[in-house]
């Protein structure tokens, strides 16, 4: 099976010698090489490579390489190549691996590195072959197998007439010490009938004693706290029961491995793009999270309304509503969402609202 791969990688000498180490293997073939940020995106969204070297860390800051372009594939593509990184720090690591990238090499590539992560991404789509490069056979460590000795049937049939000898003798102590003897087992239970009788005729009397002690108060006063309990307990278990206040409502943008919690309350707006949508928080943030606007306009509950084809508005955000340029402003920013004719109505279903509220048209 072939592995056709790109390198992406900001220093061309770095890229050379990831080359080179590559041609070494017969199953890997070389697409193309990019230097930057948009050139890689451009050249993986073109060649639909299975395997991607990817520098994270450049010394040319102006590449933008990182490990964004993995959250960008995720914008276009259904299945995320598999990704090795290559870079000289070792501070990243635990970062990528939330990325679940396929491997992670410092720099420089070694061939023993290589081979190790082909190994390991062939394990993981589920080939049996190895991996086989040119010239070299990779042949795995095995443990010598250790034969137990056999024993010679002379000796073995002894061993076992003395075991079956032993169980029979153990079998018999067994069974002597289980047995209990009769006249033994009808005492225990005479004394046992004995003591049941009398402590029967002790309750009897204790019971008596207690009836004959009762007044006609001490009926009253447990009348009474018996009411009172029945009153009482009721009320208090109700309380207890009574559930728990609504829980605002917290929104979990995924991102391969990166959870990302956001206050509903705080989010101000919502706007398409393309197959993602952009979430604008209260404080100026963007978060980008990879579900279409139809698919947060499914889950989304009030105060969150759609009013145009790119737009979903909380409209606890707005600040003023202008039908005539049908446009809606957002609360201490400059911006304005435009509302289209076909969610007119929700609009005006936010204008009602604000009417039906604490209100006071001047």
């Amino acid at each position: 099976m072939n592995y056709p791969y790109i390198i992406i990688d900001d220093n061309q000498e770095s890229v050379l010698k990831t080359k080179a180490i590559a041609d070494g293997f017969s199953e890997l073939v070389f697409v193309a090489s990019a230097n930057n940020y948009a050139d890689g995106l451009n050249l993986i969204l073109e060649h639909s490579p299975k395997l991607i070297f990817l520098e994270i860390d450049p010394a040319d800051t102006t590449s933008n390489l990182s490990l964004a372009l993995i959250n960008e594939l995720y914008r276009y593509l259904k299945t995320i190549p598999k990704i090795i990184i290559t870079t000289t720090k070792k501070d990243l690591a635990f970062e990528a691996i939330q990325y679940e990238v396929a491997d992670y090499i410092i720099k420089p590539v070694q061939r023993i590195d290589l081979i190790k992560s082909i190994l390991k991404i062939k394990k993981t789509i589920g080939e049996d072959d190895g991996f086989i490069a040119q010239n070299q056979v990779i042949k795995a460590h095995q443990e010598p197998k250790v034969e137990q000795p056999k024993i010679p049937v002379d000796v073995q049939k002894p061993i076992e007439e003395e075991i079956l000898i032993l169980n029979e003798n153990d079998q018999e102590l067994l069974e002597e010490n289980l047995k209990t003897p009769v006249a033994v087992q009808e005492t225990l239970e005479e004394e046992n009938l004995v003591l049941n009788e009398n402590d029967q005729e002790l309750l009897d009397d204790q019971l008596q004693t207690t009836s004959d002690d009762t007044t006609e108060d001490d009926v009253v006063a447990l009348d009474e706290t018996q009411e009172l309990l029945e009153g009482q307990i009721p009320e208090t278990y109700i309380q207890q029961s009574k559930p728990n206040v609504e829980q605002p409502l917290v929104l979990c943008i995924k991102s391969y491995g990166d959870y990302r919690y956001i206050d509903a309350s705080d989010i101000c707006y919502f706007q398409a793009d393309n197959n993602s949508t952009d979430i604008h928080l209260n404080n100026g943030e963007m978060v980008t999270a990879f579900k279409t606007l139809k698919h947060f306009e499914g889950v989304l509950p009030y105060p969150f309304a759609r009013i145009h084809n790119s737009y979903i508005v909380n409209r606890n955000y707005i600040s003023r509503i202008h039908t005539g340029n049908a446009v809606c402003y957002i609360k201490n920013t400059t911006t304005k969402l435009p509302f289209s004719k076909s969610y007119k109505e929700n609009v005006d279903l936010i204008i009602s609202e604000f009417a039906n509220g604490n209100y006071l048209e001047i």
